[in-house]
């Protein structure tokens, strides 16, 4: 596999807290245009290891680099002006700002950016994509959940990143909004958008992925397919414990 053809490289990565390891020596890398699953049981270092590649912690060893350049000790504007962008655990909107807004704010501050009438009409367009056509003046904080969340899809597609991270973006959804955001990102894997996901719905994994890392206690045990690494005992063993391995 060529350099270019490897949008994300994760090479070596540990991040200590004290004398905490939360991530240690962890390697893997994303091709362009794959989608690929990071999975893992609570605690395991899965939001760490985003905040490392997004730039909102810095490694303490290692290198993480974007179609070959090393991002590793850059600051989160930098990294995400350079292509990538995320989703957080937790919803993060502008409340005070519409739906249109909120979409516009990603258009302006991430990769490739748009101002005025140009930027307006690409936020529409993506509000359409994720199926908020007519909410476009709506306070984000008059949405349901899942509504919210299609606004932080739309709005860390806004500046056309190279790397989509999301970090548990299904968690929280009854089974029909659920099947609503498999099938969003199923459509964003057929446009051929590389793509980096943190979940724990093994359905969502099993359908969209190509490949998976697994990590447990800070450290990479299985990497492989969906159906590779869900079989593999390891990672049985740290999901269920060694009475059901």
């Amino acid at each position: 596999m060529t350099e270019t053809s490897i949008a994300l490289h994760v090479e070596g990565v540990t991040k200590r807290f004290g004398g905490l390891v939360a991530v240690n020596n962890i390697s893997f890398t994303l091709p362009a245009t794959k989608v690929l699953g990071l999975i893992g049981p609570n605690g395991s270092g899965k939001t760490t290891m985003i905040n490392l590649i997004s730039g909102a912690l810095k490694p303490s060893g290692g290198s993480i680099r974007l179609h070959g350049q090393t991002i590793s000790e850059r600051p989160a504007a930098a990294i995400a002006a350079l292509g990538l962008a995320r989703t957080f655990q937790i919803v993060r909107m502008l409340p005070a700002l519409t739906v249109l807004e909120n979409v516009e704010a990603g258009g302006v501050f991430g990769h490739q950016q748009r101002w005025g009438a140009e930027l307006r009409e690409h936020s529409r367009t993506l509000l359409a994509k994720v199926g908020l056509q007519g909410a476009e003046n709506t306070l984000v904080s008059a949405l349901t959940y899942i509504d919210q969340k299609r606004v932080e899809l739309a709005r860390a597609l806004a500046s056309d990143p190279k790397v989509l991270l999301l970090d548990e973006w299904l968690a929280g959804l009854n089974p029909t909004e659920l099947r609503t955001g498999i099938t969003l990102i199923e459509k964003l894997r057929t446009e051929g958008r590389t793509i980096m996901i943190v979940e724990h719905v093994m359905d969502a994994i099993r359908s969209l992925c190509d490949t998976c890392v697994v990590m447990s206690s800070g450290v990479k045990i299985a990497e492989g397919t969906p159906r590779e690494v869900l079989s593999d005992a390891e990672v049985i063993r740290a999901y269920l414990g060694d009475a059901d391995a």
